[in-house]
């Protein structure tokens, strides 16, 4: 068993995690190896909660398609309750208890969010998924997970990417872009990065919230974070 650094943690995976950079929706086994990696950090003690997003279904206001912004937003709301139905799927073929629970009402697919009752869950053990992102349009799912690991009382939220940290200027356009260790959220508002939405980085830095970015090449990254390890770059006030 590993060191517990967190006792609570949100993870936020992008839809496109669920790829592992292959074609279709889902590669089946990079998402089993990232269920073994949360299924190691509940071993390990800790209370795991996952947002997640929809790029793999639904881009929303990247539609190439011109539609209206909310209705897009709505469609991808969808999306990221298909992918935390998935999810939980592959986390109870771990052995683990997993419940979804979505802002949007879909009673006979999941749970309504209720933050006492998901605060419960996690106490016992259970790994929490959320869907639907806030609820509301215009808000990405990086800001639904800094409001969610807010109200659980995550001691750390781990955002995987599919870049390894933030870094001061893209690395595929910038070769002179060198990853940062640590960075401030005023630092990534003030360059506008892009290493997180400009949200959600406004809403961590007003409550304090860390951040913890990494790579999701290697999902044991997910359980190294957790108890400590630092392969990534950590966002704090």
């Amino acid at each position: 068993m590993a060191d517990v650094k967190y006792k609570r943690i949100l993870i936020k995976l992008s839809g496109e995690a669920l790829k592992g950079g292959k074609e279709g929706l889902y590669d089946d086994a990079t998402v089993d190896a990232i269920c073994r990696a949360i299924k190691g950090c509940h071993d390990d003690g800790t209370e795991i909660a996952v947002v997640v997003g929809a790029g793999n279904i639904w881009r929303g206001g990247k539609a190439d398609r011109k539609i209206d912004r909310c209705l897009a937003d709505h469609m991808g709301m969808l999306g990221t309750a298909i992918n935390a139905l998935y999810l939980k799927d592959a986390l109870c073929r771990q052995g683990l208890d997993a419940r979804v629970m979505t802002t949007v009402e879909m009673v006979e697919f999941a749970e309504p969010y209720v933050r006492d009752r998901a605060v419960k869950h996690l106490s016992k053990g259970r790994v929490v998924v959320f869907g639907c992102g806030t609820g509301s349009p215009y808000f990405s799912t990086d800001t639904a997970a800094v409001l969610k690991g807010m109200e659980i009382g995550a001691d750390a939220l781990l955002f995987a990417k599919n870049i390894d940290g933030v870094y001061t200027a893209d690395p595929e356009k910038d070769p002179a872009a060198v990853k940062l260790d640590r960075i401030t959220y005023t630092r990534i508002l003030k360059e506008q990065l892009k290493a997180i939405d400009l949200t959600a980085a406004a809403f961590g830095a007003e409550y304090g919230m860390k951040i913890l970015v990494f790579g999701l090449s290697d999902p044991e990254n997910i359980r190294r974070v957790a108890s400590g390890e630092a392969p990534g770059t950590v966002i704090e006030p």
